[in-house]
């Protein structure tokens, strides 16, 4: 890891624009690896391996693979396949894993958190441990060539059978001083829900590692109330129809809870009509915790940069509350409290302590 000494930079007064907002110190906290691969590499990987690709050129496979007309989750969650198809070998992974979190750093971010199931990078013969010793490597030649640092949130799936959950919370547990920082449930929600794989969650819980879990996205508050009450959730991916349950958005603002905010994912999957419509506003004036993420940055085409961006022409974030949503992700990183501490001492200047950083 390579880190900056100098004083952090203070890009709050004044308008907002993209070299604002890229100069501004920032934290990813909801990227999945699997659905953020850069379109150039994609066509190259997949010359290698023999796979096809739905298009020949990176423009056109990038504008292929953007999921702006999808009906729903399930539709928007279909572009993984072809992700996946170049995702199965060590150097693969190392490749994919490398360039995410050098994509990040060339936007200011210091911390990022990649995202992903193992279990699913295994159809091409390695173990779900040489799966996670690839993505580590990649992410630790990037902290060693660029100002970023990262964890690794290994995602179990709701669709698959509980004892696969379980064993991702077993590998991510042994990699917990290693690099992993979490657990996660991911996909969709509706039919499959979180207290089916709440044994895997408790033995995260037993060992001291992060909980994090998709949800109120596709499915409504319940789903949310299932995360807290099934998954003991530290932090929730979206949470966007949290407003539908004004005693549950209470809870969530008392207990400081996180909401992993990602525009326009929500949008493109239609949880949110217009990101305008989006209530991430609401949440912002109420309180809540929350942080502005990307998601996916191949299928939902945008980077760290754009969720702010949108955040300010669609809902009125002037460059002060940006800097508030940034320390916000800073606080909520699943980072132990001193390193956090240190982070936004160094991001923001010491005296830009607040909340549990205090």
């Amino acid at each position: 890891m390579s880190g900056s000494t100098g004083s952090p930079a203070s890009p709050s007064e004044g308008d907002v624009s993209r070299a604002g907002v890229l100069a501004l110190p920032k934290a990813e906290l909801h990227v999945h690896l699997d659905g953020s691969i850069r379109p150039a590499t994609m066509l190259e990987l997949a010359e290698e391996a023999g796979v096809a690709m739905p298009a020949s050129d990176a423009d056109s496979l990038a504008e292929v693979m953007r999921a702006d007309d999808s009906d729903d989750l399930v539709a928007y969650l279909k572009a993984f396949a072809t992700t996946l198809s170049v995702m199965q070998t060590a150097s693969q992974l190392e490749r994919v894993a490398y360039e995410l979190a050098v994509d990040h750093a060339a936007e200011n971010v210091k911390w990022v958190e990649v995202r992903f199931s193992p279990w699913l990078n295994t159809q091409g013969g390695l173990s779900m441990e040489e799966v996670m010793d690839s993505v580590l490597a990649g992410l630790r030649r990037a902290e060693a060539e660029a100002d970023v640092r990262t964890g690794v949130i290994v995602c179990a799936l709701r669709h698959l059978h509980p004892d696969i959950s379980m064993a991702l919370a077993e590998l991510a547990v042994a990699y917990r001083d290693r690099g992993v920082v979490a657990v996660d449930l991911a996909a969709a929600e509706a039919g499959n829900p979180a207290a089916l794989h709440a044994e895997a969650f408790r033995y995260a819980a037993e060992h001291d590692l992060s909980r994090t879990v998709h949800a109120g996205e596709a499915f409504g508050p319940p789903s949310i109330r299932q995360a807290l009450l099934d998954c003991d959730a530290h932090r929730i991916g979206h949470g966007t129809r949290l407003q539908e349950d004004e005693s549950l958005e209470r809870y969530v603002r008392d207990h400081r809870i996180p909401l992993e905010i990602c525009l326009t994912s929500n949008v493109q999957t239609r949880v949110a009509r217009t990101f305008a419509e989006h209530p991430v506003r609401r949440y912002f004036d109420r309180g809540i915790p929350l942080t502005l993420c990307t998601d996916n940055r191949l299928v939902s085409g945008t980077t760290v940069t754009d969720e702010y961006l949108l955040a300010h022409e669609h809902l009125g974030f002037t460059m002060a509350e940006l800097e508030q949503v940034a320390r916000m992700g800073f606080e909520a990183a699943f980072l132990p409290w001193p390193e956090k501490r240190e982070m936004v001492e160094r991001s923001f200047g010491q005296g830009s302590r607040q909340g549990r950083i205090a």
